[in-house]
């Protein structure tokens, strides 16, 4: 089978987005056998895992800083 190198945990964003939009191109062209296309979906998907990882964090920080600035702003208005 198809061996394809595990992905990295510590990838960035940008980084696993920008293998992950890599992994896309090649199985939409086509031309690769079945293993090897079973080998890039499976990487694709611990790409598209990384990229959501960063994501949920990105949120998480943002939504902590929204409800500190309302909890700010509540705090000055009593």
């Amino acid at each position: 089978m198809a061996q394809v190198p595990p992905v990295d945990s510590t990838l960035g964003y940008e980084q696993a987005r920008d293998e992950l939009i890599e992994v896309v191109r090649s199985l939409e062209a086509g031309g690769t056998t079945l293993e090897e296309s079973l080998a890039l979906w499976e990487r694709g998907e611990a790409l598209a895992k990384v990229c959501r990882r960063w994501l949920d964090g990105a949120r998480a920080r943002l939504d902590a800083a929204l409800a500190e600035s309302s909890d700010e702003g509540g705090a000055e208005r009593a």
